[in-house]
């Protein structure tokens, strides 16, 4: 059973942190416990958490403000998910691991996703398409270093959906060509594949 605090922290990190609407706004403790139930303790426990991993930035007497990804926060996300992802890619082919059926079967639950009504459901299910490339290497601290990343991949991911439109078809399409590369057993493809799919995500980020 979870804790008031990892109630608190998920709820945060999960919820808030990734709704569009919420970004550069602050949250004042009170008004996060009268949304999930709980005693204001364990929230700022969670608040205290999240801003020891820069996600929110307490300001006293005003509270946890959400500041919006800034252009380097951004380009630096996209550069270490492209070594990571890279690299997994690479490593997955070498060793003949890459999971064909789970990232087959991931596309096309994304597939069914389409419209701004879905979109942090479909960008969780892109990070989860990623994450089972890098988890298919079988290095444990790989996973967990880039599990951390999880957060504001998917604040970005939401964003970059609402940018632009169309963003959805085109991740799709990006997504099919990493899979079609790696299944192919081909690790340049892969790597050109990836580096395709996250300059078009930061182009569309940086233009806001």
């Amino acid at each position: 059973m979870q804790s008031g605090r990892e109630k608190a922290y998920a709820f945060l990190k999960e919820t808030v942190l990734t709704d569009p609407d919420m970004q550069g706004r602050f949250l004042t403790e009170q008004e996060i416990a009268d949304r999930i139930g709980i005693s204001r303790t364990p929230i700022r426990e969670a608040l205290l958490l999240l801003a020891a991993e820069d996600l929110v930035q307490l300001v006293p007497k005003r509270g946890a403000h959400i500041a919006p990804l800034s252009g380097r926060e951004i380009t630096e996300l996209m550069e270490l998910r492209g070594i990571v992802e890279r690299y997994a890619a690479e490593q997955a082919i070498e060793q003949r691991k890459v999971p064909v059926e789970e990232l087959t079967a991931l596309l096309e639950r994304q597939r069914g996703l389409s419209g701004p009504e879905h979109a942090k459901e479909f960008i969780a299910v892109d990070h989860l398409f990623h994450a089972t490339m890098v988890a298919s290497v079988g290095n444990e601290l790989l996973n967990r270093h880039y599990d951390g990343l999880r957060s504001r991949q998917i604040r970005a991911g939401v964003v970059a959906l609402y940018n632009r439109t169309g963003r959805q078809e085109a991740v799709l399409a990006e997504h099919r060509a990493i899979l079609d590369a790696v299944a192919s057993g081909d690790p340049e493809a892969a790597r050109a594949a990836i580096s395709g799919h996250l300059e078009s995500t930061l182009k569309v980020l940086l233009a806001g």
